[in-house]
């Protein structure tokens, strides 16, 4: 799949960290599709005068590993699938290509905007330490007792938009990894439009609805979830299984 879109990935004009500054949109509403491999070059191609894409020392592609932390009965898992409107997500995200990491907590509200608070920390922790618990507990205003629950490592192209306040991240390769057993998904991608507000106009929704693609609300730390135990409730989240099991046939 790289090999079908790094062409169209290297001929892009690039945008720098620096100037992605006045796109961070901490503060945003976000977008998701899941779609299969064979579909992203086409999609690049239909979009490709309307983006820049992040370069970070020469690489275009770059590799991401995520920490996900959850309470001892899946809190965390049970509200996003249960639909709860005020619900939160508490990783450390790491950057290999660069070897920094940051603990991110992300809370999204009833209007649909999602929040991201985080900070600088040196790596992964096993068991959160004092600084982090401190950081989680004033960005969330509650004391929570959260423990390790699954790694995601993937693969990220991400998109500047020339004209709208908007940035696309498309991830893939994507695998989840509990106790050492790795379960991989790499016959999905993972879009996601992040903006201000919903803008429909946007080219890379339309290029996706062109292709008969539709949002997919669905957290890469749910199907992780779901990947690796087997006793967490999930009945509403079948319809988004089958569609994960027929992509990945």
């Amino acid at each position: 799949m790289i090999a079908s879109i790094k062409p169209i990935i290297q001929n892009m004009p690039s945008i720098g960290l620096k100037e992605m500054d006045s796109v961070a949109l901490m503060k945003r509403i976000d977008t998701k599709f899941m779609i299969p491999t064979d579909k992203l070059s086409s999609i690049l191609n239909a979009v490709f005068d309307h983006y820049r894409v992040l370069e970070i020392d020469n690489k275009r592609i770059m590799s991401y590993s995520s920490q996900y932390f959850d309470t001892s009965v899946k809190d965390f898992y049970h509200d996003h699938h249960n639909g709860k409107i005020n619900r939160m997500k508490v990783r450390i995200r790491k950057y290999m290509d660069s070897n920094l990491a940051f603990l991110e907590i992300k809370k999204k509200d009833g209007k649909g905007y999602t929040t991201k608070y985080r900070t600088r920390i040196e790596d992964f922790e096993h068991i959160l330490s004092l600084k982090s618990n401190a950081f989680i507990e004033k960005a969330t205003s509650k004391v929570l007792t959260l423990e390790h629950s699954i790694f995601n490592d993937f693969r990220r192209i991400t998109l500047v938009n020339n004209d709208l306040n908007e940035r696309v991240t498309i991830d893939f390769n994507l695998s989840f990894t509990k106790d050492q057993e790795v379960k991989s998904l790499d016959k999905i991608i993972i879009v996601e439009v992040k903006q201000e507000g919903v803008n429909r106009n946007s080219p890379i929704i339309q290029a996706l609805r062109n292709s008969r693609e539709y949002p997919f609300s669905i957290s890469k730390y749910c199907i992780g979830v779901l990947q690796h135990f087997q006793d967490v409730k999930y009945n509403r989240f079948k319809k988004k299984l089958l569609t994960i099991k027929k992509i990945s046939a």
